[in-house]
């Protein structure tokens, strides 16, 4: 039964590897949505990003979230918008990354809009912030996988998991 089970594993690694695509090649374009890491609410974020050469992908992300807080006395209610364009380099080909995984790492460049009420005094703030992420996909398909990914910053402290789909 053992012998079944790793020949089962093993025909099933060779399956997903032959029939996923990573990372997204020169061309294509894969949307990326799901929910963030954050101490201040559940970020939910979308995006979309592009082959642009061997490697390398550019992007844009839109997130949103929003935070409700009672003390003694009153409340405190927050929520932020962001807005956000990403570089990332895949290593795949450099570190012979099997491909139905899609592991990367690059940079952020965002502006967010915070906006506050409450008893208390302040009323949010908006900037520019610059992150760095590292993360990676696996794909169950083709064109669809699940993502997770790392990093600080103004869209989502922490981190994100969410889904791919490339088209």
């Amino acid at each position: 039964m053992k012998k079944a089970g790793f020949i089962f594993l093993i025909l099933f690694i060779f399956v997903a590897s032959a029939i996923a695509q990573s990372p997204l090649s020169k061309g294509s374009k894969q949307l990326n949505a799901g929910l963030g890491f954050s101490g201040w609410g559940v970020p939910i974020y979308v995006g979309m990003d592009f082959g642009v050469y061997q490697d390398i992908t550019v992007g844009g992300e839109v997130s949103f979230r929003s935070n409700n807080e009672k003390f003694p006395g009153g409340n405190f209610r927050s929520s932020i918008f962001g807005i956000s364009g990403n570089g990332n380099y895949h290593f795949n080909s450099l570190l012979e990354v099997p491909s139905q995984w899609d592991i990367y790492a690059g940079l952020s460049l965002g502006y967010y809009i915070w906006t506050t009420s409450s008893n208390y005094p302040g009323n949010g703030a908006s900037g520019i912030g610059l992150d760095a992420q590292v993360g990676g996909r696996y794909f169950f398909k083709n064109n669809f996988g699940v993502n997770l990914e790392f990093g600080g910053g103004n869209t989502s402290t922490g981190g994100k998991i969410g889904v791919t789909y490339i088209f």
